[in-house]
């Protein structure tokens, strides 16, 4: 239920990499806010049924195809979210991942060239897709996962660490930019979350 500052009843919301994890938690604590929630979808027709617990909700939802990694799926994204939603005033740039724990001497360009694009280049891709339909409004939040891999150095995640460090920067960056626009950018750095995606690690009595 909605209330007070958490209030988003007539806002619209787009979650990246909403499907599982921390994306699903945070695609339906907005619709319990009062937000209609577009979900950024690697896969739009397998959103583990999002979509529905949404709509039980009583709130709009918009599954689209939206590959971060894919510049075109961002573009056409944040139009059909304007365009079929009514309007962009949430974004939540959570999309991201990595390639395992792999020692820097040993990362391959491919490696290299998939973590920085599925959590630095497509998170600066889709807050510059949704700069012009918040700048139009003259309102909008942007909040972008970071990690505390930007903190800290982590034994065989040269990569991923720099490409969050860089994502907490661009935050930064951003909300200098953007604010004069009634655009507000910010970025959370979770530590270890139980999702399926750290299940592994979590479940290791050695870590």
């Amino acid at each position: 239920m909605s209330s007070g500052r958490f209030d988003l009843e007539g806002r619209t919301a787009l979650v990246t990499g909403a499907a599982r994890g921390l994306g699903r938690a945070i695609a339906l604590a907005l619709a319990e806010a009062g937000a209609d929630v577009a979900l950024g979808l690697r896969d739009r027709f397998r959103d583990e049924g999002l979509a529905d617990e949404v709509r039980a909700l009583g709130r709009r939802v918009l599954p689209l195809q939206m590959d971060v990694a894919r510049l075109d799926e961002v573009d056409t994204a944040i139009v059909t979210t304007v365009d079929q939603l009514g309007s962009l005033d949430l974004l939540v740039n959570n999309a991201g991942g990595g390639v395992g724990d792999i020692p820097a001497e040993a990362v391959s360009v491919a490696d290299f060239d998939y973590t920085v694009d599925v959590n630095l280049k497509g998170t600066f891709f889709t807050c510059r897709a949704a700069f012009t339909p918040m700048r139009e409004r003259g309102f909008g939040r942007i909040v972008n996962l970071s990690s505390q891999a930007a903190l800290i150095a982590l034994p065989g995640e040269s990569v991923y660490c720099l490409a969050k460090a860089a994502v907490s920067h661009l935050t930064r960056c951003l909300a200098i930019e953007w604010g004069q626009y009634g655009i507000a950018v910010n970025a959370v750095a979770p530590t270890f979350i139980r999702t399926p995606g750290t299940e592994p690690a979590l479940s290791d009595p050695e870590f």
